[in-house]
Parts: C-alpha cells; structure tokens; sequence
C-alpha cells in the first residue's frame, strides 16, 4: 500500500477545497456553472495565489489549505475573481500600455463587479479605500471598462497606484496569454470563453423572477464588459469563400511530381493544382460618420487602421472592391478602392465633408440603389464608424452591416439586426495602430 507524501496529501486536499468552492459559488450563481467549472486545476509550487492562461486553474495547494483555515470567504472571492478575468477576455487583451497598470484596471473592474453583486458565498466588508473609488467611479461613468479605468489610473501618483495594487491584488497575472505574444496558447480558447459568458446570460433569462438584482448585476456586467478581439480577427467575418488561381501544394504529392520528371524529362506524373479556396476579403462598404459630434482625427486614425490591416495582401483577391462614404444626413463622398496603392492615395488626400445632424438612413439607401444595380456581386457586409447619436433605419439590409462606436451608445435604440463594436478612443494612437488594435466585440441578434 502506497503511503501518500505530505506533498501528495496537501494537493489532495486541496482539490477538495476547491470543489467545495465550486459547490459555494454553484449555490448563488447557478446560471454560472459551465464557467466555474471550464478551468482544470494544475497545483504549481511558483505560484502564491490562483494563476491561470485560459485552461488551468494554477494553484498552491499550501496556500489554499493555509486560507481556507483562517479565512475561508477569500477562495470563492479569489476563484470568481480568476474566472471573471477570462469571462471579460482581459487574459487575451493587449494595449501596449503600462502592464502594471493594466493589471490593476482588470483587477478593480473584476472586484467593483463582485462586490457589487454582493452574494453571500463572496460578501465582504467595503474598505475606505474600496468605498471612496467605487463612489467616484459610479458618480462619473456610466460605463466601466478596464481601459476607461486604464485612462483615470495614469492620472494618479506612484503612492495611490501601490495602494490600489495593493487593495485589488487577488491573483496572479503571470500566465495571461497578453503578456507571453509566443506563447502557444490554442486560438480558440478565448471564443470557448465567450461562448461561456453568453451562455451564462442565456441561462440568467431563463431563471426569470427567481433572478435577484446582485444576480442581474453579473449578467449586466458579463454584457458590458463584452468579449474582445482584434479588429484584423474582425475582418475576416467579412471575408469570402472564392477559387483563385494559384498552385496549392496540398493537393499533390511531390514525390510523384519529381518522379515523372526524373523518368520522363518534362513531363510530371501529376498536374498541381492551379486554384485553391481561400477566405479573402472581396467587397464591402465603409461608411464614415461625419457629423458635427465625430472626430475628424479619429476618423483618419481609423482609416489608416483599416488600411494598414487591409494592405497584408493575404486579405485581398487580386481584385477587390472597397467603397468608401461620407455621411452626415445625407451622403457627400463615395471613392471606390480597388487597390492598396489606391487606398494610399486616398488617404494621402481625403478631407472631412459634413458637418450636420447624422442619420443613418441615406447611407443605407444608398448602399441598396448598389446592390440592386449589381454594382456589388458579392457584398461582405458594411462597416458604420459613428458617435451612435442618429437615426437608424427600422428595416434590415441584405447584407451584414456593423456599426463601430466610439464611445458608450444606448443599446435600446439600436436595431436588432445590426452588430455592434464599441471603440476605446485611445486605442487609435500610433502605437495601437502599428499593432492592430483591440476592440470590444458584441454580435448582434438577427431578426426582421
């Protein structure tokens, strides 16, 4: 009979306690399950505290032991703080700013959300510290995101930053995919957590009146926050399946390739493959708001955005159609893009026109005058960069259509056909341009 080690026992034992944490949470948030239960515990001895890159759950087992013994609300705190962190993607988001702020953004928006939702498994008593940044935060933000928090935190001194890290520090950081760029972290991991967190808002609708307002705060929170993704990840759901002339070596063996020629002079076995399938981007419209209440900076900021991701040649065919509208109340430009070189010249010459209210109409009519004279034979979709201050159109176009905002927007004015991506306007600075940007992600629900 095998005698366990102190080593062996201790990471038994805290498997245990991490299950019964689990049950806890399971108790108050039920619509929460799949989520707490998607990451698989990993005991690792270089960790203090819960650690985690999207899969495991890294744990000290000598730590859990050590807390469940004389503090044990702090683990379902800690582990609803761990699994929050991949709930708002903040694992996969990198906005080449400070990291150490940017940690504790991500920490104070997972705690302000905990402590908000005020369960009994995760109950705690308000620090003054806690108290005085929750009041601000609600007195001036409608919004609370990580990066409206990054934006307040760089305007604070050395001593109130160590506080706050000090405050909010719950779990370890070490392994999020957003600070190892090489790590080699599966693709798909952060559209499982996604899937996760509108899982969760599903099941909260179905409880119905058995939900209670800390309940529906999470929920509120899981929608707010939204999952990211960058906005080169985002075109690609614009892209279209077509044959294109070009060899693909996957479709022939090249031992019987070299073979035929070594035999036969210039005669191979077997022809390549001279089209391949491949998802590029062929058509589709930007529209750009240029009402009175739009940037114009942030406008041309966007559009070299969009520019530098479209001028990877792997996103075109080697003949595609971009057409690009001006539009306050009524439409005032639309230049057709063919090409990169193209769309450099155009940038190199393109003027704000507008200037009135914004609606959203003519832009849309417009769009489909296009369609119906077959200007565009396969439409990708059409991108609307706005402030979200206009009128939308009630009925919904043939065509996927994406409006990108770029601050908070009213959700119940918003049609329900029409996906939304909320901007963070200092994510269009130089440097987050070079890097691609990241962008809050919400897909909108289908309908007539």
């Amino acid at each position: 009979m095998h005698k366990k080690t102190q080593t062996e026992w201790e990471n038994e034992m805290a498997l245990k306690i991490l299950a019964f944490t689990q049950s806890e949470l399971y108790q108050d948030l039920r619509f929460f399950h799949s989520a707490l239960c998607a990451l698989h515990p990993k005991a690792d001895t270089s960790v203090q505290t819960f650690a985690t890159d999207g899969i495991c759950l890294n744990y000290s087992a000598e730590q859990i032991l050590r807390v469940f013994k004389n503090n044990p609300r702090f683990l379902p705190r800690a582990y609803l703080h761990t699994v929050l962190h991949c709930i708002f993607s903040h694992l996969w988001i990198t906005v080449g700013k400070n990291p150490q702020l940017w940690n504790l953004s991500c920490d104070i928006v997972v705690e302000y959300t905990i402590d908000h939702m005020a369960q009994p498994s995760t109950r705690r008593i308000l620090t003054w510290l806690r108290s005085q940044l929750y009041q601000k935060l609600d007195e001036n933000q409608s919004y609370i995101s990580a990066s409206v928090l990054y934006r307040m935190l760089s305007q604070l001194n050395n001593d109130m930053i160590l506080s706050l890290q000090t405050e909010f520090y719950t779990d370890d950081h070490r392994y999020w995919p957003a600070h190892h760029s090489s790590a080699p972290i599966p693709q798909n991991v952060q559209q499982q957590w996604s899937k996760l967190a509108h899982q969760a808002k599903l099941q909260q609708e179905q409880y119905g009146a058995e939900s209670t307002d800390s309940r529906q705060q999470l929920v509120s929170r899981v929608k707010a926050e939204r999952s990211r993704r960058s906005y080169r990840d985002f075109l690609r759901k614009f892209s279209v399946l077509r044959e294109e002339l070009h060899a693909d070596p996957d479709e022939y063996d090249l031992n019987f390739y070299t073979y035929g020629l070594r035999i036969y002079g210039n005669m191979p076995l077997i022809e390549s493959v001279e089209t391949r399938e491949i998802n590029k981007i062929r058509e589709f419209v930007i529209v750009l708001d240029t009402s009175d209440s739009t940037s114009g900076q942030l406008v041309k900021n966007f559009l070299r955005e969009t520019y530098q991701i479209l001028h990877q040649r792997e996103y075109f065919f080697s003949s595609c159609k971009i057409r690009i509208l001006q539009c306050d109340d009524q439409v005032r430009s639309d230049q057709e893009i063919c090409d990169p070189n193209q769309f450099e010249q155009f940038l190199t010459q393109f003027t704000i026109l507008g200037g009135g209210g914004t609606n959203f109409c003519p832009a849309f009519s417009y769009v489909d005058k296009l369609v119906e004279q077959h200007v565009f034979q396969h439409l990708g979709g059409l991108l609307y960069f706005t402030d979200g201050q206009g009128i939308y159109p009630k009925k919904r176009p043939s065509y996927q259509t994406v409006f990108l905002f770029l601050n908070d927007y009213d959700e119940s004015k918003l049609p329900p056909w029409a996906m939304r991506l909320q901007l963070e306007p200092e994510e269009f600075d130089s440097a987050q341009i070079r890097q691609g940007g990241i962008y809050e992600y919400q897909t909108g629900k289908r309908g007539n």
